[in-house]
């Protein structure tokens, strides 16, 4: 049995005449009556009752109706809905961040603006450092995630530097480095990294973001000291947190400066190298043939572009 038999039939009951069903269907009546009589015989029992002035269905051929036409409906949404999903208007995405890209206010912008233009697709999101998240497209369990500084170049990931922007000290209200420095014209203060050798140091863990935890402390020793990294934590809204508690200083990127402003200051680094930044970067899996992902990948370039 095939779909087009159902279509013959549904449009014979329809029509209740062979003939006219026939021409609406485009074709012969002789071919018609011969696949109507063919699925009678796969079914093994009569869908119409023949008479001089067409055809009337059976009790059988009733309830095929019934059945018929929800099978076909069914296939016509099924099709409906393959192709919404290979133009990637309905299906799924899993996006990650790290708390830090987060922050910064282009991801949310651009989340926005995939909404929006694909409000049926189901958005899935996850949180995780740098290493977690490459690790999570790695093995398929994420489609794409936002991170700063990627975690080595993974063989299969794909990673688009979206922007980079300024990487500032955070320091207690009233720190000493801050004597003397204030802002001018509307401009932060800046602090030399060397005022603060003594200090103790706040940063996320190596292992989450080994690329900006490096440029640090490169950065420092380049300044003439091995800084004292006396806590480590797992997410740069921590460190934030910590610094505003009088635990030590800190340095996170410039879209994060709106956090605990009455407890820190955040402070341009007077002597950063061209390096020390803080970049923003979209990871996927290359070989994903997912449209959902590949509108992701196409928006978030075009909002940098």
């Amino acid at each position: 049995m095939e779909l087009r038999h159902l279509r013959y039939f549904v449009v014979v009951a329809e029509e209740g005449h062979f003939t006219r069903a026939a021409e609406r269907l485009g074709m012969q009546q002789p071919p018609l009556s011969q696949q109507i009589r063919a699925l009678e015989q796969e079914l093994g029992f009569e869908l119409f009752r023949r008479h001089p002035k067409g055809a009337a269905l059976t009790a059988g051929g009733e309830a095929f109706l019934q059945e018929a036409r929800a099978i076909l409906a069914g296939v016509e949404r099924a099709v409906e809905r393959a192709a919404r999903a290979n133009d990637g208007v309905d299906g799924r995405l899993a996006v990650g961040f790290t708390s830090s890209a987060a922050a910064h206010p282009l991801i949310p912008r651009i989340m926005r603006a995939y909404r929006d233009a694909w409000p049926q697709v189901e958005l899935e999101f996850r949180e995780g450092n740098a290493a977690e998240l490459t690790e999570a497209i790695e093995q398929d369990k994420l489609d794409a995630a936002f991170l700063r500084r990627p975690v080595g170049q993974p063989p299969g990931i794909a990673f688009h530097g979206l922007l980079e922007e300024e990487l500032l000290l955070v320091l207690p209200v009233g720190h000493p480095a801050l004597a003397g420095r204030r802002a001018q014209a509307g401009r932060r203060p800046a602090v030399p990294l060397a005022a603060l050798r003594d200090e103790r140091f706040i940063l996320v863990r190596r292992s989450g973001a080994p690329g900006m935890y490096a440029d640090l402390v490169e950065a420092c020793v380049q300044a003439g000291f091995v800084p004292h990294v006396a806590i480590e934590v797992e997410r740069m809204l921590t460190n934030i947190s910590l610094v505003a508690a009088g635990a030590g200083v800190s340095a996170v990127p410039a879209s994060m400066q709106g956090f605990h402003a009455e407890s820190v200051v955040y402070c341009a680094i007077a002597d950063a190298p061209p390096r020390l930044a803080a970049p923003l970067t979209l990871a996927w899996r290359a070989d994903s043939i997912r449209p959902t992902l590949r509108h992701l990948v196409d928006l978030a370039q075009r909002s940098c572009s």
